[in-house]
């Protein structure tokens, strides 16, 4: 469901090889089309004993799935991504016939990721979760039983919306799996109708697997669905092919998905726990078959999982930095991981590689400063235009956020916003992002970002970063972020800019929606549920309060995939030389107090960190 645009942005970005790939796929497509419009498809499934699949152990679960849940699920709860049900079972039944790769959505349809979510089947996975500690449950086993049958009888092979993406039949493949390893309850032709589902989703994920530019969280679902399906056939010199292709590619993927310092490629904090997850269930179940060496995987997984531990805060919750679409590799509550990374104690974590910096300090402030690159090139899809943002949180309590996601499709002026350098805690320059987006999931003109400055002292922390997102301009400028943390649970930030022209720069602090602002007479309160911390710029400029703005979009926060709040933003804006244009933010976390001292202490540390 690509725009002309997109594919042109594609081409841009391509290869030789990739060229030919692609060609390739689009003339076998069209030739399936072709076959099956005139019943001349048929897929022969290779013969496989029961026992080939009884030899197979599960994987691990952790997590628990309650009586309550259950419920939920007898009731008709689906995972819907916030949309209206009507909406997605419409649109469902409008293209039930439909060859896959011609489905087409308009204005009037929803947005396609959330009419992908019900068909993961994740609900049917909490079932089995479920079953685990219930096994006599015959209503439950009765209820996954059905639904998966009649997922597979509503969606015959390559009709409608659910075989567009390669990366959705990945994520049903284990469903599938679970579907003959948990049920006591199916009869032969059951087993052949969902072992077919299995061939036949396998079949078509090796012929549209997610290469060359596509490398990245797509690759990692298609490949783990390859190994379930190729553990399943294995007995079968072309299945087991998927097999062997599935742990190649998650091979090859862990150290372009997992960075050295343990954060993620992406930049994007809920794919990187998406990924992650699928790489302890990929390894689980290969270790426990001995179907593949997963050592290497483990060690680098360790490494994630202490990044997301060092970025989240005490509930284990971390900023929404980057996209995120409220996926689950298994299901909500369910995983596979290993056990959790302790917590870090030095007070300060610096990622160089994925460029986040983590402040954290005994009053249960924590700061994560995002001095990284735009996201995976070479098309960047889940990255954010956010260098140099900030998020902080007090006590559990979040005050300057990360916008979020939104949606992917169907809101193209709202996906571009909350993308934006407008929507992060950072300054925009003329009104432009610090790259180019040139489709919802493309960038072009990536910036560059690197450490100045970062310093332990006596008296707190200090941390210097620059990006170059905007020497694209006819006059170029360099922007330069400093933060200095003071151990007194105060800290400031210091925007400065070298370059040529005349420019417009405007300063954003983002505020979570529960945060209420007062106005004082230097200072802003800002209480969040009793919680309060201080915010001043210094000199004569003032901020602008702007809270659910539409026309232009400004002031919004995504909590969920297809929800949006409104949200406060403060705003400074300036208009000058480069040079001549800077702006210090002092927050104080505990009462308002004189910022020229501590401006004063602040210049005297940068003068510090000068001659270090």
């Amino acid at each position: 469901m690509r725009t002309r645009k997109e594919y042109i942005q594609r081409l841009k970005c391509a290869s030789a090889g990739e060229v030919f790939y692609r060609l390739r796929q689009a003339v076998e497509i069209r030739y399936l089309e072709w076959k099956i419009q005139n019943n001349r498809f048929k897929l022969k499934m290779s013969e496989l004993k029961r026992e080939d699949i009884d030899q197979l152990a599960l994987p691990t679960v952790k997590g628990e799935v309650t009586k309550e849940q259950v419920q939920k699920i007898i009731d008709g709860k689906v995972f819907r991504l916030n949309t209206n049900k009507s909406e997605i079972e419409s649109f469902e039944e409008k293209n039930r016939d439909v060859f896959s790769s011609s489905v087409r959505a308009d204005s009037s349809s929803p947005d396609i990721r959330a009419v992908w979510e019900p068909a993961r089947l994740q609900h049917i996975s909490m079932l089995f979760n479920y079953l685990l500690k219930h096994p006599e449950n015959e209503p439950v086993k009765e209820l996954a039983k059905n639904n998966v049958l009649k997922w597979i009888d509503k969606n015959p092979f390559l009709k409608g919306p659910h075989y567009l993406s390669a990366m959705e039949c990945g994520l049903r493949i284990p469903v599938f799996f679970y579907t003959l390893k948990s049920l006591d309850n199916l009869s032969e032709a059951d087993d052949r109708r969902i072992l077919y589902s299995i061939y036949s989703h396998a079949w078509w994920i090796e012929r549209n697997l997610s290469l060359y530019a596509s490398l990245g969280n797509h690759t990692v679902c298609e490949c783990v669905g390859l190994i379930f399906a190729g553990a399943v056939f294995r007995n079968h010199v072309y299945s087991r092919k998927w097999l062997e292709t599935g742990c190649r590619l998650l091979d090859q993927e862990l150290g372009h998905q997992l960075l050295w310092d343990g954060g993620p490629a992406e930049q994007s904090f809920a794919y990187y726990r998406f990924v992650i997850d699928l790489y302890w269930l990929a390894a689980d179940f290969l270790g426990k078959n001995q179907l593949h060496d997963c050592i290497e995987w483990k060690h680098r997984l360790s490494l994630g999982e202490a990044f997301l531990t060092a970025v989240q805060n005490e509930a284990g919750k971390f900023p929404s930095i980057g996209d995120c679409d409220d996926g689950y590799a298994v299901a909500p509550g369910i995983t596979h991981m290993s056990d959790k990374a302790s917590a870090p104690t030095d007070p300060i974590t610096t990622f160089p590689a994925s460029g986040y910096t983590v402040i954290r300090d005994k009053a249960g402030l924590i700061l994560t400063f995002d001095h990284g690159p735009l996201g995976m090139a070479p098309l960047y899809n889940h990255g954010h235009a956010d260098a140099l943002s900030v998020t902080f949180t007090v006590n559990g309590k979040p005050f300057l956020i990360d916008p979020g996601t939104y949606r992917y499709n169907g809101v193209p002026e709202w996906r571009k916003y909350f993308k934006g350098t407008r929507a992060h805690n950072t300054v925009t320059i003329d009104n432009f992002d610090q790259a180019v987006q040139e489709t919802g999931f493309i960038w072009s003109h990536p910036y560059k970002t690197e450490i100045v400055k970062n310093l332990v002292l006596d008296s707190g922390y200090y941390l210097r970063a620059v990006h170059d997102g905007y020497t694209r301009l006819k006059y170029p400028v360099l922007h330069e972020r400093s933060i200095c943390w003071f151990k007194d649970s105060n800290f400031m930030i210091k925007d400065s800019f070298t370059g040529k022209g005349i420019h417009r720069f405007e300063l954003n602090f983002h505020f979570h929606p529960d945060a209420v602002l007062a106005e004082g007479d230097f200072w802003r309160e800002v209480d969040n549920q009793g919680t309060k911390i201080f915010i001043t710029i210094s000199g004569n400029h003032q901020f602008e309060h702007i809270r659910g703005q539409d026309d232009p979009i400004s002031g919004w926060y995504s909590p969920a995939y297809g929800i949006k709040k409104p949200c406060s933003v403060l705003r400074c804006s300036k208009k000058g030389k480069p040079d001549e244009i800077e702006f210090v933010t002092a927050i104080s976390t505990d009462s308002p107090f004189d910022t020229q001292s501590l401006q004063d202490k602040f210049f005297q540390i940068e003068k510090q960190a000068e001659n270090s």
